[in-house]
């Protein structure tokens, strides 16, 4: 007698091929339209999956999960970060968390360059000049940006991404320096060029470029303070491809608009979608609309994994990508 397909709740609209691939193997339960899960729909979805496997777009706090069937085994979340799943209090009731490192580096690597190049040349603002039909031709001083090269770069995290953003930036010329909560092997930062900094208030008042690189925790968040972007020199940019919530977005704003530093280029938020109505009126901020892991093969590769690990814990194996409460 063939056993119990396992019972999977998927809270958004994923890759037809992953949908169709999780259809083949478990008992899914797929959204008709791409809009999140309302807090009663997640709480209802909880008292009979077995598998969970949400977005960032979900907050599975420990409240939620207090009202979690018997069933809930596994939480197998559809993306790296996962901030915001109580992975404690998840672990207490007995459900595991996995997710999908490693899928997106390269593609918010890429992304991370292309806010720095949009936002040191000026690029949303071309592209706006050319499509009011404004543009009188070519001028020796219009539209004057700068370029990397030679530029000193403060990486503000140094995992996989940010290790991915260090070999890209070295390829544009520029110094890379670092800071993190654990300094590196000499070897790899031999191998990626780059100075550590113990000090984050020192990197950060000598860098041209600070990229944003870590994840949000409790330690980081507003590690990017009022004071810290205060130390910034006046020439220098921001870029962050990680979470809103490692800077201040309003003193942030506040620096940008008085040209306490130059620039910004965000592509997550504070308060996730909302955003913060005075950066959109800033000719110096390029936002966009959290595109950093946006490619077709990275949310195949990301469905992939979350497929192998609902799969593995199936087959009664620890999930390849297992979460535990002190990763976090």
């Amino acid at each position: 007698m063939p056993s119990k397909r396992l019972s999977v709740v998927v809270t958004r609209r994923l890759p037809e091929v992953v949908e169709t691939r999780m259809s083949e193997l478990f008992d899914v339960h797929l959204r008709e339209t791409d809009t999140p899960m309302t807090r009663a729909q997640l709480t209802e979805a909880l008292k009979f999956a077995d598998v969970l496997v949400p977005t960032v777009t979900d907050d599975i706090d420990g409240t939620l999960l207090g009202q979690a069937g018997d069933n809930l085994k596994l939480i197998a979340n559809y993306g790296a970060g996962v901030d915001h799943i109580d992975v404690q209090t998840a672990r207490q009731r007995g459900v595991l968390v996995s997710n999908t490192p490693g899928v997106v580096t390269d593609d918010t690597a890429d992304m991370t360059m292309a806010l720095m190049l949009a936002v040191t040349r000026r690029i949303p603002e071309g592209l706006a000049l050319m499509q009011s039909g404004d543009w009188e031709g070519w001028s020796p001083t219009a539209m004057l940006g700068g370029r990397l090269g030679g530029r000193r770069l403060g990486i503000l995290g140094m995992g996989r991404i940010g290790q991915a953003v260090a070999r890209r930036a070295a390829v544009f010329g520029m110094q890379v320096h670092y800071h993190n909560r654990k300094r590196l092997r000499p070897e790899i930062e031999e191998d990626l060029a780059a100075t550590y900094w113990e000090s984050l208030d020192q990197m950060v008042s000598r860098m041209d470029v600070i990229s944003i690189n870590c994840p949000h925790t409790p330690s980081t968040f507003h590690l990017m303070n009022a004071r810290r972007i205060k130390l910034m020199k006046p020439t220098a940019v921001i870029v962050n491809t990680s979470r809103g919530q490692v800077i201040d977005e309003n003193a942030l704003t506040r620096a940008l608009r008085s040209q306490d530093i130059a620039g910004a280029g965000l592509d997550v938020y504070e308060k996730t979608q909302t955003i913060n109505p005075r950066l959109r009126e800033l000719p110096n901020v390029v936002l966009l609309p959290h595109m950093g892991s946006s490619t077709v093969e990275g949310r195949d590769e990301m469905g992939e994994k979350v497929i192998i690990n609902i799969k593995t814990f199936d087959d009664g194996h620890r999930p390849p990508d297992l979460v535990v409460p002190s990763m976090v």
